[in-house]
């Protein structure tokens, strides 16, 4: 195993110079370096505009004078999407309203990032075709897994929000919630959607063709959405259905909040919010938590605000992983939970790309670094790479760049992306790899023992991290100086 090691390390330093001497190909490098998974990912949002422009014009939507798209017939002021495939000059309207690119002067990162869902949202109705798209881009960037974010059954959790109301006592609400089976439909009207979307998937990516997409390949699972600017009945029946979810459709690994976290009712609301997630977790433990926290700056909200959002998401809310983490430095006692983050293996999703847009927050104002340094897991992610007009591949360069890191560093950042993932079974690592460094666990040792094949049998989460293991090795031999 000593010559094994050895020979790895060898191969790794030679890939390190390679990237050091070699500037001007680093693109194609970013593309081709094994990335594993995509844990902090929108599905809507990372549909390529070009491709939400496409849907519309299947749908035969139209396109109002905000750019919004849609229900037909088009009336005066609005024009078929489809006109947007033949007319350049509307296409590029489209895609500014639908996107950051070239968004109007004037206008806020932040503001305009959140208004593109609402332009779009009438184009986003074929949810395996969305998926298809997001995965051939995961694949063409060496990607594997996909944790993306979507809303099950949408308009059957708002319907039943509406009729049980609210109730402070949280026990109560769930017990209506469950009365006459109403909340065991939704979980049946999930899985349903998700079977549709599994079919319209595989038809779209060819999956069983002779020549299937490289999509078909990809891992995928989904994080059930809560819209946390709603009524307190509604993010409550959300987050249920959800978890409940979680335990009986193994697509479904998880749920999350969404939406602006400065918004109003999500500020006012934050600490119910996370009460409503303790409580629930402790009905459905076997479901997995990982929250939008921390996704504000001064200026943004009040002080009192940037103080307890990330502490409140993992010692109430019980997150396992939180998203964005941008305001760590402001929170009370910043240093504790950071230590205790390291401790308990609560990763950070980081989408730079995104940060940088939607709060203008980068290179050294980011808490990245200090993440790392307190040995707190760090996931590179894309948020919403359709909107954001990127890549992971884009996100493992930045860093690379802004950070100072080597191809070693992003490697493991590679590899945590696939040990945090809400995936079951043991892990090819031993435990805090993130500290103790990524250490193959006792079974696999010597790689093509017999106790190592059955570990990876069982596993699934073993199992890709290994694949990702030989890719690196493939990887290695192709960029080598």
């Amino acid at each position: 195993m000593r010559y094994v090691i050895s020979v790895q390390h060898n191969a790794e330093a030679r890939t390190a110079a390679w990237l050091d001497t070699h500037p001007k190909e680093a693109a194609r490098f970013f593309r081709d370096l094994p990335k594993g998974g995509d844990l902090h990912n929108h599905l809507s949002g990372a549909v390529r505009t070009e491709y939400l422009i496409q849907l519309a014009a299947d749908d035969g939507l139209c396109i109002d004078a905000t750019r919004t798209a849609v229900a037909p017939p088009c009336a005066t002021g609005t024009r078929p999407a489809a006109d947007a495939l033949t007319d350049a000059g509307f296409r590029r309207e489209i895609v500014r309203a639908w996107s950051m690119q070239d968004f109007p002067q004037g206008e806020s990162g932040h503001d305009h990032f959140f208004a593109t869902f609402g332009k779009f949202g009438a184009a986003t109705s074929h949810r395996g075709k969305m998926l298809a798209d997001v995965a051939r881009t995961a694949a063409a960037q060496n990607q594997t897994y996909l944790e993306t974010m979507v809303s099950p059954a949408s308009a059957g959790a708002r319907q039943l929000a509406t009729d049980v109301g609210w109730d402070a006592d949280l026990t109560a609400l769930h017990r209506k919630l469950l009365a006459r089976g109403r909340l065991d439909q939704l979980v049946t009207d999930a899985k349903r959607e998700a079977d549709t979307a599994d079919a319209e998937f595989s038809e779209a990516a060819h999956c069983a063709a002779a020549t299937p997409s490289p999509a078909c390949g990809i891992t995928v699972r989904w994080v059930s959405q809560v819209s946390r600017n709603s009524a307190p009945e509604r993010v409550f029946t959300q987050i249920a259905l959800g978890l409940r979810l979680a335990e009986r459709d193994q697509r479904f690994v998880a749920v999350n909040l969404v939406q602006p976290e400065d918004g109003e009712i999500s500020l006012r609301d934050y600490r119910l919010h996370m009460r409503m997630l303790n409580y629930l977790h402790g009905v459905y433990p076997r479901a997995h938590i990982t929250l939008h926290a921390g996704e504000l700056v001064p200026g943004l909200v009040k002080p009192e605000d940037l103080t307890f959002h990330i502490d409140d998401a993992v010692r109430t809310g019980q997150a396992e992983r939180i998203g964005h983490g941008v305001d760590l430095t402001h929170e009370d006692d910043w240093r504790r939970l950071a230590r205790d983050m390291a401790r308990r293996q609560i990763a950070v999703e980081v989408p730079l790309t995104s940060n940088a847009q939607i709060l203008q927050v980068e290179g050294d104002e980011h808490p990245f670094p200090v993440y790392r340094k307190y040995g707190v897991p760090v996931v590179l992610s894309t948020d919403d790479p359709g909107v954001s007009r990127g890549d992971i591949g884009q996100e493992y360069r930045r860093a690379a760049r802004t950070y100072g890191l080597g191809y070693p560093e992003l490697k493991d950042l590679a590899r945590a992306s696939l040990e945090y993932a809400f995936l079951p079974g043991r892990s090819l690592w031993r435990p805090d790899p993130v500290r103790q460094g990524f250490r193959p666990v006792q079974e696999c040792q010597a790689p093509q023992s017999a106790r190592c094949a059955r570990l990876l049998a069982n596993s699934p989460k073993a199992r890709l991290e290994w694949r990702q293991e030989q890719s690196f090795r493939t990887f290695e031999s192709r960029y080598t100086a």
